[in-house]
């Protein structure tokens, strides 16, 4: 963002009062040579950009293709869809999240698909609550190695009810993906290019698609930090970037509620977003792709990663969380 200040922690000026350096401005600096000096130090983060406010705090790419290359940005995605799926139920192509699958895209039920999908509501999906088992971990290669993934998902054997408990599954928001395609007749990525990347200035740089010619909806998405960071930006402003609108302030706000909770991290989970106990929203992908907003302290965060190598809650990603709840926050 051309517009927005950068600074680095070298050259912060020195604000004076009475002959002495203010107190929460060293402190800043502080926060900042921390943060800097722990972040380029872990070996699988690639790139991470920090900002406060208008200020952009910290821009720096130890590793990697550097800030304005595409990166996968993995499960990121999810997140990036559920904000699609936002703008089609403001527009009323999609009735709302009560609205059922076999209303709004019945011709993606298979004949033999497992009782109830068709009663499976774009919250059910988008919350991950599907019911179904799962298709990622070690399901996932049989899943992207089938014929047709939107079958193969909804063929599933049912583990929970609808609406029960958060079942982690590509399977699931790539339905949904195709759902929110059918409903609006555009294809994922169009959608994306149209109502986030026109008003937020980025791009989709790439995106898979499936067999049958559906955008993989929860996956291998590319995008460069700095537009992973404009999401972030516009999260944190609920809904709005640089004053104009881009998500309806409603969606935004009811992203940020948790409606179930990740049964490996503990994070509550919204509609598509992550939500922390100290305030952080977050969008997160496989190898340690974070998109990142903290609404009440001002903070939008974008981390880029190696994404070939695991990060789980208990090592990378903790690194990382533990990253953006200490140096981060301490920056406002």
């Amino acid at each position: 963002m051309l517009s927005r200040r950068t600074f680095s922690a070298t050259l912060v000026p020195a604000v004076l009062i009475g002959g002495v350096a203010a107190p929460s401005l060293l402190r800043a600096q502080s926060s900042l040579s921390d943060l800097r000096e722990t972040a380029t130090g872990l070996p699988q983060l690639h790139a991470i950009l920090v900002q406060l406010g208008e200020d952009r705090l910290m821009a720096e790419a130890p590793r990697g293709r550097g800030l304005t290359a595409a990166a996968n940005i993995k499960s990121c995605s999810k997140s990036v869809l559920a904000l699609i799926l936002g703008t089609a139920i403001a527009r009323g192509e999609i009735a709302g999240l009560n609205a059922r699958l076999r209303d709004v895209a019945p011709r993606l039920i298979p004949a033999d698909a497992t009782d109830g999908v068709g009663d499976l509501t774009m919250e059910d999906l988008v919350t991950l609550r599907a019911g179904l088992q799962g298709t990622s971990g070690g399901n996932y290669g049989a899943w992207v190695g089938s014929r047709n993934w939107i079958a193969y998902a909804l063929r599933q054997p049912r583990i929970a009810p609808n609406g029960g408990r958060m079942i982690y599954s590509t399977g699931t928001t790539h339905v949904l993906g195709a759902a929110i395609a059918v409903a609006t007749g555009k294809d994922l990525r169009a959608l994306a290019r149209e109502r986030l990347g026109a008003p937020l200035d980025i791009d989709v740089a790439s995106w898979t698609r499936d067999p049958q010619g559906y955008y993989f909806g929860g996956n291998e998405m590319a995008l460069s930090p700095q537009a992973m960071l404009r999401v972030a930006v516009m999260m944190r402003d609920g809904g709005t970037y640089d004053g104009r609108p881009v998500i309806a302030p409603d969606w935004v706000k009811a992203s940020q509620v948790p409606q179930t909770a990740s049964p490996y991290s503990g994070l509550g989970y919204g509609l598509g977003w992550f939500i922390s106990t100290t305030g952080w929203v977050i969008a997160r992908g496989y190898g340690g792709q974070i998109i990142a907003s903290h609404p009440e302290r001002g903070l939008a965060v974008a981390i880029t990663s190696d994404p070939t190598k695991v990060a789980r809650s208990g090592g990378y990603f903790g690194d990382l969380m533990r990253l953006l709840d200490g140096p981060v926050l301490a920056l406002a």
